[in-house]
Parts: C-alpha cells; structure tokens; sequence
C-alpha cells in the first residue's frame, strides 16, 4: 500500500482497489448498512463538520478543497518524460519554443477543476537542469557579474586598486593616524602637529581640500583615530592621558577622565595616569571602546559614562611586572581583546569573561624593548599579523599560536603607528616601509597569505609611509605619510565612490560681488539728521581715513629726544627722573659733567656757606696748618745731601 499525503481532511486514493458493490450482487444485506471503508467514515464526519459549522456561522466550508497527489506516481512519470527527452535531439538553446514544460497531471484532474484551483507543493519539472545550463550560457542578470567574482580570477596584483591615485595634502609634518568611516563618505587624518582634518568626498572638488581641521587635544600630537561602527562619532587619541571622542563634525562629545598619578595600583584609579598609546572602538557594541596607556593598563570605556573606566586590563612581564601595552585591537566578532606589549608579547583575553588571566599569550612574539606597532586580525578571524618596530612583520595562525606562519623581514620603521592589515577577500597582507638613508621613496608593500611571497610594492612618496587602511566597501587604499601627504589609490572600474566623485569636479572660484551704488539725492537746505553725505571715491575716503589716527588706530609715535624708552621724556636718570617730578624750576640738563655742575657752585659755597659750614660753626676748632718755612724735617720727606 503505497503512503498517502492529505490536505486537510480530504483523502483521495489515486490507487483505489475496486471492489464488488454489494448492493447489486446477491440478496443485499440485512438491517443496515456496514461502513467499511475509511473514506465513507471521514465523508460522514466531514458532512457533520459542515452542518455544525453552517449552523453557527452560517457557511459552509473554508474555500475549495485541497487535492491530493501520488508523489511517487507523479516522480515515475517525470523519470519516464526526462527519458524519452533524452533520447530525442536536443534543442538548440536560442529557440525557447524549442523547450516543452511536461506537467503530470492527477488522474481526476481532467474531469474535476481546471489546473489554475490546484492547491498543493509545486510540481517537479524535468528540464530544470537544462534550464539551468542555459542560463549559464546566455549569462543574463548573472549573479557573477554583480558580486564581482571575476576578480577572483585575476592574480593578485591586478586585485590591488592602484591604477589612479589622489593626493591630499594634510600639513607638513608625519600623518600617524588615518580613519575612514564604515560608509565611505568621510576621512579623518591625525598628525603629530597636533591637527585633525576633516574630508568629506561628496563635499568637495578636485582641489581636494578638507572641510574642517582643528586641535581637539591642544598641544598634544595625534596616536590614533577611528570610527564607531556606527559613523556617528570618532575616537580620538592623544599623547595626553584623556581619550576624546568627537561627533561627526568634529564636535566635543565627551571626554575621558583622568586617573591619579599618585596612587600605585591603577585598577584604583578611575583613568590613564600617562600618555595614551592606541584606542579603537568594540565592533559590535556602539557605545564602548578601549584605550591604552603607557600606565601599563588597558582600558574599556562606555560613552555613558566617561567619569570611569568600565574595565581594567593589566599585562605582565614574564616574572610578574607590568609592562606597556603599544598597540591594542577587538576581533572581529568582538568577543577577543588583544594587545601587543613593549616586552615583545602579544596578550589576548576573552571579553566575555574577566580579565584576569589571559585567554591567548604569546611571549616573545617579537623583540623585546621594541614596540609592537600595530596588530590586525583577518575577516575570517582564523590569522593575525602583527608589526613591530624590529624591522619584521608576522603572520600567525590563531589555531596554532606558538609559532608565526611567515616572518617577513628587511621592513624598517621609525614610527609607533607603523600599520599592517589584511586585503579584504584576506588573499593579502600589507604594510608600509620607513625611508632608510639610502633609499628615496618610500614603499607600501604586499604580500601574499597563502605562499608568502611579495605580490608587488607601490612607491607612495619620497617619505616614510606610516599608515595605511585598505576599505572593503570601496575598495580603496589610503595611505599616510611622513611628508604630510594623505594619498588615495582607487581602481577606476572596481572601485566605488570615495574619491571618484570629487575627483571629476572642478575647483571655480568664489566670483566677486559687485557693489551697485545707489542713486544719489542732493538736498542742500536739509536738516543735518537727514543731510547725505556727499559721495567720494574710495581712494580719496581712504586716504582722508588714514590721517585720522582714530580711524587708522595709529600707534604712539616713538620719542625723538633722550635714550632709555618713554623715561626720557622725564630724564635718563632717576635723579633727573626725581628732580623733574619734584616740581623744581630750574632743568637739569642730562647731557652736562656732574663735576663741573658740582665745581660750578664752590666759590659761592666757600663764600656763603649754607649747608656744612654753618651747622659746625660752633664747635669747629681753629685749624692749624703746618708752614714749610719753620724748616721742620718731615719723616716721610727722604733727606739729601747737601
């Protein structure tokens, strides 16, 4: 007995045994009429079912009756049709006429409804592979073509959009942190001078000059920038101990507090006691981001409360001490917290537990007392490179974290923001170069995942490349360098927006008004109040304006006589400076010999004492002077002969 599939309550047995009606053959039955078959019983409840509901509601049924199918009658028949099909010539694939859809149809279907009430699962069709190689062939609305799978058949270097390229001139000092929003639509570059700018691509034109630059943290260089995930605000990360987080404008959001340096354990503090290092926001949840200082902590922040920290991270040294946390990252997925330390360790705990013992440690990941300038996990998240400033950049295998995969050496770096990354399909990893002294230009190089080769390298400028950011959803590389310069490397036909749309724009300049001047009234016996003024050329205005030393806010003219400043206009000297703010009649004339002005009065002093003489007049002894003709020997006098 075959099985059976029903709709509802309606069973129709396409494979139904005939059996002999007793009604006809023989005397009948007596008394009633057995009910033997199934299909009876549930028509009789169904007749009941009807009559409840027609009472109560006062319909019949729910719309039509669902028909059934044999399933494996209807495969059979399809099986049997794709057979003879294949037997026959195939038609050519341009002609649809060519191609005959076979639909089974149910035994009872010709003589009930028409095919369009048939309620039930779809009917298989047997040209449905042949349908499908046809759709291939002519290769309309392909799913390829829209997502782009060609690339994949194009080496690597053909991948990296770098057939255009932009420049954006930032300032003239090292551009160490880059930041692109999830979107697209807006750049942020940091540098040591202290500036952030701000570039909007649908805002502006090919002179390619950024809307917005300010100082948010004052005299302190820039580290670090980046984008929520949202785009709705940006993390800013100073060489201060108080992270930033600004809007898209470049607006003060919040600021991050900051802790007390005098206390020793810095879990107790409530913010970084010393200079900030790196930051980045948490992938998944918009409002929390982390930072890491050279206090030795790492720091999870929520943008509800930036009065303190929500977490605390404190790596260790090999025998206990704590170490600087360089450089530090969320995975993907945001459930892993990882850092990379000046003792050379790479240190990753799990975010959905606490953090006092660490999930992943790798010591001696690079060389020790130099810094890990930058790690980055892949999309997938199965590897991570990291670079360091040991002139090396490694790739590692998270399922195997004890060895690196590859070491790329040779790759010189004078910065602590050095950057590396991952292409977006994770064919690539990338890094940027510092000038050594013999060379002349500076170098983005990449490398391949799989074989670790180096797929090709882009002379950016005659400077150190710092940072780099590859955007998936552009597909567009920016690179930071030391000059100052922010270049932006696109491919004409496999990138999208960003720097294609201001690049086609013309610069025109802003043309000047023109002043129209008003139709002049002469009124000569009008009220001053209402008097015009006569109109002059503005060259004679001008001219007339400047001799006015309020208009022109003329300065005080420098004194012409004496030295020593403005005291000259009182005397060179103080005694003369005194003398003068005395009130006295007589000028003293500065330019004159103190001893002939002193000599000038002795005669008059030695015949009219005024001052010493008269005072001792009383108790002044008579002088007695010896006289050389009394012919006394003086002692001193050496005596010759006579």
């Amino acid at each position: 007995m075959s099985k059976k599939i029903s709709f509802g309550k309606i069973t129709l047995n396409f494979q139904k045994e005939t059996k002999d009606d007793p009604s006809i053959s023989g005397f009948g039955t007596f008394g009633r009429t057995p009910i033997q078959e199934q299909k009876e019983i549930e028509t009789i409840a169904e007749d009941l079912e009807n009559q409840h509901v027609h009472k109560v509601m006062g319909i019949k049924n729910f719309g039509k009756k669902a028909k059934q199918f044999d399933v494996e009658e209807m495969v059979e028949r399809a099986r049997k049709t794709a057979q003879e099909n294949a037997l026959q010539k195939p038609a050519p694939p341009d002609d649809i006429n060519a191609v005959s859809v076979i639909r089974p149809v149910p035994k009872e279907s010709t003589h009930s409804e028409s095919d369009d009430e048939l309620i039930g699962p779809p009917i298989p069709t047997s040209l449905t592979s042949k349908k499908t190689s046809e759709d291939k062939k002519s290769g309309d609305d392909s799913y390829g073509e829209l997502s782009g799978s060609d690339d994949e058949d194009l080496p690597l270097d053909k991948q990296i959009p770098y057939t255009h390229e932009v420049e954006m001139l930032h300032g003239c000092k090292a551009v160490v942190a880059l930041a692109v929003d999830p979107s697209g639509a807006r750049l942020a570059t940091g540098s040591i001078d202290y500036d952030v700018s701000f570039w909007d691509f649908a805002g502006m034109d090919s002179s390619m000059r950024s809307f917005r630059t300010l100082q948010p943290c004052e005299n302190y260089p820039i580290r670090a920038l980046q984008y929520s995930a949202t785009g709705d605000s940006i993390l800013v990360v100073s060489g201060s101990a108080q992270a930033k987080v600004l809007d898209r404008d470049g607006f003060e959001v919040l600021e991050c507090v900051k802790g007390d340096q005098y206390i020793n354990d810095m879990a107790k503090t409530k913010g970084h006691t010393a200079a900030l290092n790196s930051g980045c926001w948490h992938p998944q949840i918009r409002e929390e981001f982390m930072t890491c200082s050279q206090d030795g902590t790492l720091r999870l922040w929520l943008t509800d409360n930036p009065k303190q920290h929500k977490s605390v991270i404190k790596p260790r040294q090999q025998g206990g001490l704590k170490t600087n946390p360089t450089s530090c990252i969320f995975s993907r997925d945001g459930n892993v917290v990882a850092c990379g330390c000046y003792d050379g360790s790479i240190q990753m705990w799990d975010h959905r537990k606490n953090f006092v013992n660490t999930s992943t440690l790798l010591r001696d990941a690079h060389q020790k007392q130099s810094e890990i300038t930058s790690i980055s996990f892949s999309y997938l998240g199965n590897h991570l490179s990291s670079r360091g400033n040991d002139d090396t950049l490694k790739l590692w295998d998270l399922r195997a974290f004890k060895k690196p995969l590859h070491v790329f050496g040779g790759l010189f770096s004078r910065y602590e923001q050095t950057d590396c990354g991952f292409s977006p399909d994770d064919a690539m990893i990338f890094t940027g170069e510092s000038l050594q002294r013999n060379q002349d230009t500076g170098r983005l190089l990449f490398y391949n995942v799989k074989t670790f080769e180096k797929v090709t390298q882009m002379d950016v400028t005659k400077s150190h490349v710092i940072k780099a950011v590859w955007h998936a959803k552009l597909n567009q590389i920016f690179v930071g360098c030391g000059n100052g310069v922010v270049k932006c490397y696109y491919d004409n036909k496999r990138s999208l927006r960003g720097a294609k749309l201001c690049i086609v724009k013309t610069h025109r300049k802003k043309q000047s008004v023109e002043i129209v001047s008003s139709q002049q009234i002469i009124t000569p016996h009008a009220l001053p109040l209402f008097k015009q003024e006569k109109l002059r050329t503005s060259k004679k205005k001008m001219e007339k304006d400047r001799l006015d030393p309020v208009k022109s806010q003329r300065p005080d003219l420098p004194i012409t006589s004496g030295q020593g400043g403005r005291v000259a206009a009182s005397g060179s000297t103080l005694s003369s400076f005194v003398i003068r703010n005395l009130g006295l009649s007589k000028r003293v004339d500065d330019d004159q010999d103190p001893r002939e002005a002193i000599l000038k009065y002795a005669k008059e002093a030695e015949e009219n004492p005024f001052w010493v003489a008269p005072a001792y007049k009383k108790t002044q002894p008579m002088p007695i002077f010896t006289n050389d003709e009394d012919g006394a020997s003086d002692a001193k006098k050496p005596k010759t002969e006579k």
